[in-house]
């Protein structure tokens, strides 16, 4: 149970909560040893002809009483116990969703959404049904099993109450051997839950691949398959836990017949009184839960221990890339940017994504990187964010250098446009205004919006700005998707301005309309662009051309076409392109 120290501060955060439950819980069990005693007085008072109208009364109150203060007992314990795992759970998923932010990017890479969506739910569910349900259990096992003992030897004998935990030695074994192997069962249980919903997620995810290409039968035979083991899994668990629990109040029930033997006994060689046999038996009935519930609590607490293991296994990882100790915020920086020497390779990658990479950016001069597919373009990016960091040279933004700078001041800095455009599923308005904690006056959005040349869109929907998109905004085109972005960034009025690729779903006259718009706000701001296209990069201050990571040839427009290399080669056969699709 180990598993369970990483909720020691929410604990002793709550323990006055628990405390009262507990208090609660016990003075129901406290209460419910009372009923065999009014049992016990009334039967040897109908066994001595002594039972008035007056006595029923009496015991029936007396019944009745008991009845209404274990049903507000009931309610408190409720609120405070399974209260607070409910709170437990908010309080370990909001955790664990925290954690996952401060993860570094590669992280991402190497585990898939639908397992970790996994850990969110039925893991923290599992969690919470432990400490809840089975504090529950814990505190009626332990408490009844010890007040039952004692009110069954002070009302028969010792003889009796020893032959009725007959089974309890037998029960001990049993837990022990069965709580190992639901443990283990139920881990794989939640593995293969895992399994099931990334399927189904990346499969909704890319049901319009999947469409496209009339692939419906091989995607469900797929999902059918992972479904069949999560089934086969699952009811692997259902066998141990289907034997368990039966296999323990049979154990259990063994102790009636043996006290109902012992015990009749007993009272027909008048050792013992009828009211104390129906005491003894009460007694024994309110044993054989908290027996029975020993069971239940292996099996919640086994459970919830192997969802926490899982749970922890995330928790304790460690973000790649984080801030040094002495790392400096920087509020408005000029936007110089410097790459010394730098060469990178991708985790777990054996080639150099960057080799030797030098250049500067004065601030409020603009770079633009082009390059083939897979250069090494938005590397160079990456890298500047620190979304992974380098152990090859250094880069220096107004001269310092990033790693000495803290993490967010480094990115609140920066606009960025990535290539994949992700916009969420809420309003068009608070998308553009995603990068602000507060919401953003409409006329900064419309004026953002005018600028990446969507406006105009964006007002054609029914709802306007307020239209709410689809999932990653499904809901929009591809270049009202990369407009929409570059509007979310321009809104940052940001010193530097990085856009990758992000034009390349527009057309070639609303792509010269944005530059033109971006021209009025890019005075003073550092700018870098990364492009296929020879028509966006022409006019930046510098042009760096990539190839397999390195930098092959540089300089401004007029000088690269003069150098007679690749970089011309690129401009002469997109100019081609550019008129065969004019005619």
């Amino acid at each position: 149970m180990r598993a369970f120290i990483t909720l020691k501060d929410f604990f002793s955060e709550h323990k006055w909560s628990y405390m009262l439950g507990v208090f609660w819980l016990l003075i129901i069990d406290s209460i419910q040893l009372i009923v065999p005693q009014i049992l016990r007085s009334l039967t040897n008072a109908f066994e001595k002809n002594m039972l008035t109208i007056n006595g029923i009364i009496k015991y029936s109150l007396l019944i009745i009483l008991t009845g209404v203060i274990i049903a507000v007992g009931r309610y408190f314990w409720r609120i405070y116990i399974l209260g607070t795992s409910r709170i437990l759970e908010y309080y370990l998923r909001d955790k664990f969703f925290n954690h996952l932010l401060t993860l570094s990017p590669n992280y991402f890479n190497t585990h898939k959404t639908g397992d970790l969506m996994a850990h969110a739910t039925n893991d923290v569910n599992a969690v919470r049904m432990a400490i809840g349900q089975g504090t529950i259990m814990i505190v009626d096992s332990i408490f009844l099993i010890i007040l039952s003992l004692i009110m069954m030897i002070k009302t028969t004998n010792l003889r009796l109450t020893v032959i009725a935990l007959f089974t309890l030695p037998f029960i001990i074994i049993v837990v022990s051997r069965f709580g190992k192997i639901i443990h283990k069962r139920f881990r794989i249980v939640q593995e293969a839950f895992s399994d099931l919903t990334d399927t189904t997620q990346e499969n909704f995810a890319g049901i319009r691949v999947i469409k496209s290409f009339v692939q419906e039968d091989l995607v469900k035979e797929n999902f059918t398959q992972v479904n069949k083991d999560n089934l086969k899994k699952n009811l692997n668990l259902v066998k141990i836990s289907g034997t368990f629990h039966p296999f323990i109040q049979f154990i259990s029930s063994i102790s009636f017949l043996l006290v109902i033997w012992y015990g009749g006994k007993q009272v027909i060689l008048n050792e013992i009184s009828l009211g104390d046999f129906i005491a003894f038996n009460s007694y024994l009935g309110l044993l054989i839960w908290p027996m029975m519930a020993v069971g239940w609590v292996i099996n919640i607490l086994q459970r919830g221990a192997a969802s926490m293991e899982r749970i922890n296994s995330i928790l304790d990882e460690k973000p790649d890339i984080v801030d040094n100790s002495n790392a400096i915020s920087l509020n408005r920086v000029k936007g110089k940017i410097e790459f010394k020497n730098v060469s990178f390779k991708y985790p777990n990658a054996t080639n150099y994504a960057l080799k030797n990479i030098n250049f500067t950016i004065e601030g409020g001069k603009s770079l633009a990187i082009v390059g083939k597919t897979g250069s090494g373009k938005t590397s160079i990016v990456n890298l500047l964010l620190r979304l992974y960091d380098i152990e090859e040279g250094n880069i220096y933004l107004d001269n310092n250098n990033i790693k000495n700078v803290t993490l967010k001041s480094l990115r609140e800095n920066v606009g960025y446009v990535p290539q994949d455009n992700f916009l969420f599923s809420t309003t068009i308005e608070d998308n553009i205004g995603f990068a602000f904690d507060n919401k953003v006056a409409s006329e900064k959005v419309f004026n953002a919006a005018q600028l990446a040349e969507v406006y105009d869109n964006i007002i054609a929907f029914p709802n306007g700005f307020e239209t709410v998109l689809g999932e990653r905004g499904v809901t929009l085109s591809g270049g009202q998707k990369q407009r929409t972005s570059i509007a979310r960034a321009i809104i940052k009025e940001p010193p530097i301005i990085i856009l990758d690729d992000s034009l390349s779903s527009v057309d070639t006259e609303t792509e010269e309309k944005i530059l033109k718009n971006l021209e009025k706000i890019m005075d003073n701001k550092t700018t870098i662009i990364i492009s296929h296209r020879i028509s966006t990069v022409k006019a930046a201050d510098e042009i760096i051309l990539l190839e397999d990571g390195k930098i092959i040839e540089r300089g401004n427009h007029e000088e690269l076409l003069t150098l007679e290399g690749l970089y011309k080669d690129l401009y002469e056969k997109q100019l081609l392109e550019e008129k065969l699709n004019r005619q």
